[in-house]
């Protein structure tokens, strides 16, 4: 038995040593291949087992594929941006056609480009699968399901615009404009007014006008007659009327304060009664009164602070609020006018020197919205912040430009107002918007993030590319055209974002090269020459034995 076994030994051997020239050969034609991942021989003894162990039957050998998928290839730099690899683990999922019944493959080969309708195939004729990306660059809600993936198509034939959808602007108003008064009247002169480019649906621009207007503190608010501006001493002895021992109160009551008395002495200025009227707070602290000599007509000012807050001013002893000039308002309480519609709610009690109205209007004249705005004492914006972002935003919604464009809602950031002494002054200003342009170039980025970017400067995501993990990697079924089929062995695909988990990232730009090593594979034909050259030795010496068997007589 052991010569004819060592016959049939020898036989496998070649048949072994032949399967592996067959994969050594295949390994070096795909060097070149992009993307090709090499098989090597792993050889397998086959053992005849006997009941004595005083005779030997030989068995034989066998050779498996032993598959290297995991193994990197080099990257190389390409010249086109829709050439991509992947560097780690994982693989671009791809179809033979853009059908949603074809079943899903897995290639590393990721020389993709444009076919003639816009859609991106390798050079083996697969087409490139992605998460279609939302409005807001959100993936779908079923993003692990192989069933959320899309055919990339990057065609745009009707080129892109970009609706405005965020604006702001950066702009300093002048806190020495003379106030104009409150309320304010529709088609009012505005103190400044600048544009804003904005774009529509379709891609038209358009000018958003931003009017200010400072008025009056819409506050109850007690204003004199007489110009008080030449009293720069003593009231009493130049103000005509007023004596010693003249009072007059100040009362505001919804702040729930109690009235202030100002009685007039032989020393008593202006100023005193500026300061007194001036130091009225609440019972936190808080001021509640404010008074002034008007710098234009030179008349004394008593208000107010808070928006709800009323006011009397009433002589008590003599004549003092008339002689004042406080005649029209002596003794009779003053209501606040209306409260204005604030774009942004005041974090603290209102600058009675800081009010705006601040108007958006459209290029066809139509008024989007309009309310006022007020600046604490140190020039910034007195409101609360409306995101977490810091932003104060003025919803401007439903704009109408005539033209024929969807109604426009426009998040406008106001936060940079501020009003310091100076010019008016408009430091920058920016929107999102873009007129139509045509597309220039698709780039992917490291994410797997598949970029369109237009002539008109603007830049859109519009897929983001899968990256299909596999628990052994190995296990995968190959087929024509360097794409891989899931399979018991490999286990189930894992659908992921590119550098999250097991993920490798893409290189946009790149392609990865075969990972076949032609050193190691000369070398490996060497062996598997000489390994069949010895076996057909031991064919033929077994050959010789059996001839000198069948001499004998």
């Amino acid at each position: 038995m052991s010569v004819f076994g060592s016959l049939f030994t020898a036989v496998s051997a070649m048949t072994a040593q032949s399967q592996s020239m067959g994969m050594i050969s295949n390994n070096i034609a795909n060097v070149s291949t992009i993307g090709y991942k090499r098989t090597d021989a792993a050889f397998s003894s086959l053992v005849t087992s006997e009941s004595r162990s005083v005779l030997y039957s030989p068995g034989s050998v066998r050779a498996l594929q032993s598959a290297r998928i995991d193994q990197q290839g080099i990257l190389q730099q390409s010249n086109s941006s829709t050439d991509i690899a992947i560097s780690g683990n994982g693989f671009f999922v791809v179809k033979s056609d853009t059908s949603t019944t074809s079943e899903p493959l897995y290639t590393r080969a990721g020389s993709f480009s444009e076919d003639a309708s816009g859609v991106l195939k390798n050079a083996s004729g697969f087409f490139l699968y992605g998460w279609p990306l939302d409005q807001n660059g959100g993936l779908p809600a079923a993003a692990a399901d192989i069933s959320s993936l899309v055919p990339v198509d990057v065609a745009f034939l009707g080129g892109l615009t970009q609706p405005t959808s965020t604006a702001s602007m950066s702009v300093n108003l002048n806190s020495a404009q003379t106030p104009g008064a409150y309320p304010v009247t529709f088609g009012y002169v505005p103190d400044f007014t600048r544009d804003l480019r904005v774009y529509d649906s379709l891609g038209s621009g358009h000018n958003l006008t931003i009017n200010f207007k400072k008025h009056e503190s819409p506050t109850a608010i007690a204003l004199g007659g007489t110009d008080l501006s030449s009293f720069t001493g003593p009231l009493v002895g130049n103000v005509p009327g007023l004596v010693a021992g003249d009072e007059f109160t100040v009362d505001i009551p919804s702040a729930a304060v109690s009235p202030i008395t100002i009685t007039m002495t032989a020393t008593t200025t202006i100023a005193d009664v500026v300061g007194a009227v001036n130091g009225m707070v609440d019972l936190n602290g808080v001021p509640v009164g404010f008074a002034r000599l008007n710098p234009t007509s030179g008349v004394l000012e008593i208000k107010a602070r808070n928006l709800a807050d009323t006011l009397t001013v009433t002589s008590t002893v003599g004549g003092a609020a008339t002689d004042l000039g406080l005649g029209a308002v002596d003794g009779v309480p003053i209501a606040p006018p209306a409260a204005p519609t604030l774009l942004g709610t005041p974090t603290s009690t209102p600058n009675t020197e800081g009010w705006w109205n601040v108007e958006f209007v459209t290029d066809t004249g139509a008024v989007v919205t309009s309310g006022s705005i007020n600046f604490d004492g140190s020039g910034q914006l007195n409101a609360a912040a409306t995101n977490v972002a810091g932003q104060r935003i003025v919803n401007l919604n439903n704009i109408n430009w005539a033209n024929g464009s969807a109604l426009q809602d426009i998040e406008f950031d106001i936060a940079n107002f501020t009003q310091f002494s100076g010019e008016f002054n408009v430091v920058t200003s920016q929107q999102n918007g873009a007129e139509l342009g045509l597309r220039t170039g698709i780039a992917i980025d490291s994410d797997g993030f598949v970029t369109a970017q237009f002539s008109n400067g603007q830049s859109a995501r519009i897929y983001k590319l899968a990256v299909a993990t596999f628990a052994n990697t190995n296990g995968l079924d190959q087929l024509t055209g360097n794409v891989y089929r899931q399979s018991d062995s490999s286990g189930d695909f894992n659908l992921r974002e590119a550098g999250t988990g097991s993920a490798g990232e893409i290189q946009g730009g790149a392609l990865e090269a075969s990972n076949v090593d032609l050193a190691d594979e000369f070398s490996k034909m060497i062996v598997t020459q000489r390994a069949y050259s010895a076996n057909t030795k031991v064919i033929s010496t077994a050959d010789q034995m059996t001839e000198e068997l069948l001499r004998l007589r």
